[in-house]
């Protein structure tokens, strides 16, 4: 199963974290997954502008050139794609929320009535389930799991795909793992 991480955690010397997905990339990879990481941090993806050129001047490709190309490529082709990111503010990362954007290439300027609402038509046959992992602080309210679990449900509907599971990082490795060789 080819399988891609988006690790959206802005600090390196959140070495908990980073420990974590390096351990949960290398057990996926032991069980015949074709892991690609990407550290978002290193990457200098720039924010998306909302210019909508992917969808009327170059459509499918972001007019913004940077190394979301790369990651664009890789997700489209990937079965399964890992979201990961330390909650901060009661959310994930602006990291990670950036490379979400720049995901919108791979969607088509018009919208389809489903049956849990109104989406983007999606400009392939074929897109990655979602996982999403999470890292809460000492300062994570109560609700703030299940906000985001509901935020991320929504949005893999709106590109085309499923959010199958939303796992914190004081779950073993192994369970996560467990999740993703269960799709």
């Amino acid at each position: 199963m080819k399988t891609i991480v988006l690790n959206g955690n802005p600090d390196a010397s959140n070495t908990i974290f980073e420990d974590y997905l390096n351990k949960l990339s290398s057990t996926l990879a032991a069980a015949n997954h074709m892991v690609t990481l990407f550290n978002l941090r290193d990457m200098g993806i720039r924010y998306c502008t909302g210019c909508l050129g992917c969808f009327v001047k170059t459509p499918g490709e972001c007019i913004v050139k940077d190394a979301s190309a790369d990651m664009r490529r890789k997700y489209i082709n990937s079965d399964f794609a890992l979201l990961a990111s330390p909650v901060i503010m009661g959310f994930t990362s602006a990291l990670l929320k950036t490379a979400q954007d720049r995901l919108t290439p791979l969607l088509l300027p018009y919208f389809e009535l489903s049956a849990d609402g109104v989406r983007h038509v999606g400009r392939y046959a074929k897109f990655p389930s979602i996982g999403l992992l999470l890292e809460k602080s000492p300062h994570t309210a109560g609700d703030t799991i299940r906000i985001i679990h509901d935020i991320y449900k929504r949005y893999a509907t709106n590109i085309k795909s499923s959010l199958l599971f939303v796992k914190l990082t004081d779950s073993p490795v192994e369970a996560v793992v467990n999740e993703i060789n269960h799709l």
